[in-house]
């Protein structure tokens, strides 16, 4: 799961693994995607943000363990 948030189900998590991949589609600059980061990293940790931000589907994403 994440480093500081247990989600109640997978369901939750891939709700909000979708809003962050779309925070990171829409960012277009080096501030945009620092700002996502920081936002995000707490919850889902640094190595399924490099995922999303590499552009790994989100199905992959779920499936690695951290």
């Amino acid at each position: 799961m994440s480093p500081t948030t247990k989600f109640t189900s997978p369901e939750e998590e891939r709700a909000y693994l979708t809003n962050v991949k779309a925070d990171l589609d829409n960012a277009q600059t080096k501030a945009d995607v620092i700002e996502v980061w920081m936002r995000h990293y707490l919850t889902v940790g640094h190595r399924k943000l490099g995922r999303l931000l590499l552009g790994r589907p989100l199905d992959e994403v779920l499936r690695a363990k951290s």
